[in-house]
């Protein structure tokens, strides 16, 4: 695995969490952000949009930034990588 940084929200305290970044090897995206398991009406919602009754033990609810999401704008417009 070749993890690439594509950086962090610039809003963030102390310049921690929420980041992104793309794994060269799968071409999947890993995210660190904030929690969201804790948040009762937010889980219910999202369960209840996605027709689900449970968030699989193995994945995790985050919320990240909106000023994120241009990064993966830019990764998906990068020629570089083959868009696995």
């Amino acid at each position: 695995m070749t993890l690439r940084f594509l950086g962090k929200a610039p809003d963030s305290k102390d310049g921690d969490s929420p980041s992104l970044w793309h794994d060269d090897a799968d071409g999947s995206v890993v995210v660190q952000g904030w929690k969201e398991e804790g948040n009762p009406a937010v889980l219910a919602e999202l369960l209840a949009t996605s027709r689900c009754d449970h968030v699989p033990a193995n994945e995790a609810i985050v919320r990240i930034p909106c000023s994120l999401l241009p990064l993966l704008k830019e990764l998906m417009n990068d020629d570089s990588h083959d868009g696995r």
